[in-house]
């Protein structure tokens, strides 16, 4: 048994910034999950084909922006001007995508909390991790707390490690496939951040027992709520930002 250190991050965190209520991974939707209380939020940063780490969840930027095609195949220069909120509706039209260094300065400025997933372009998983963590290093120099990183890429993860050791790891789960407690030891991780479905009261003791908290995405139901705060877990990542209270 490994004795669990203090956590310095709140137990409700908002998903990219408010769930679905903005557009994702934006700096609108950091303040409106902010509005409703807020003081951690999640986010997805990728680089682009310059080396510029910027906030977006999916490969390709079809979906939540004006462009289309792979989004880290383009530079900061052309990414800059795309429209990441009108897909959403209009009156965010406009909204673009913004830097991790924007969404640092926002943070700092407020105090507020962030979990950063390192979601690379398929075949940048260790580079983007090393620049992710390096330039997360940066910008929260001399910050009390920094930014917790995670990623479903162990590769991303290992590229982490090795760029900056002393900034917190976790890693994400959809199965707990294989020897997941052993690969996240053996990164150094802080956290394990699972499906919410796959929590019960044995993986939290494992993961618990070996010194890492028990984060859970992305719970949007008030029983999945109630389940794993009764399970003892650490963080709920949630889309409901209009529905729970990260005061409760």
């Amino acid at each position: 048994m490994t004795a669990l250190k203090p956590w310095p991050y709140p137990r409700w965190v908002a998903h990219r910034g408010a769930g679905k209520l903005a557009p994702e991974n934006t700096l609108a939707a950091f303040k409106l999950g902010a509005s409703h209380g807020y003081r951690m939020f999640e986010c997805d940063a990728k680089l682009s084909a310059d080396g510029v780490p910027f906030l977006m969840h999916d490969a390709t930027l079809d979906r939540t922006t004006s462009g289309h095609g792979i989004g880290g195949a383009q530079p900061w220069s052309a990414l800059s001007q795309l429209d990441a909120g009108g897909w959403h509706s209009r009156s965010f039209a406009g909204e673009p995508l913004p830097t991790l260094e924007n969404v640092a300065r926002f943070c700092r400025a407020n105090e507020y909390l962030l979990n950063i997933e390192i979601k690379p372009t398929p075949g940048t998983e260790r580079e983007t991790g090393e620049v992710v963590a390096r330039e997360a290093a940066r910008l929260w120099q001399g910050a009390a707390i920094p930014p917790l990183l995670t990623s479903f890429q162990v590769e991303s993860l290992k590229g982490a490690l090795a760029a900056q050791p002393e900034l917190p790891r976790g890693l994400l789960l959809d199965t707990l496939r294989g020897n997941w407690l052993q690969t996240a030891q053996d990164l150094g991780c802080v956290a394990v951040v699972c499906n919410h479905a796959l929590w019960d009261a044995a993986v939290v003791a494992q993961v618990h027992g070996a010194g890492m908290r028990a984060l859970s995405y992305t719970v949007n139901d008030e029983w999945a709520a109630h389940r794993l705060i009764d399970l003892g877990t650490d963080g709920i990542i949630t889309d409901r930002v209009d529905l729970f209270s990260p005061a409760g």
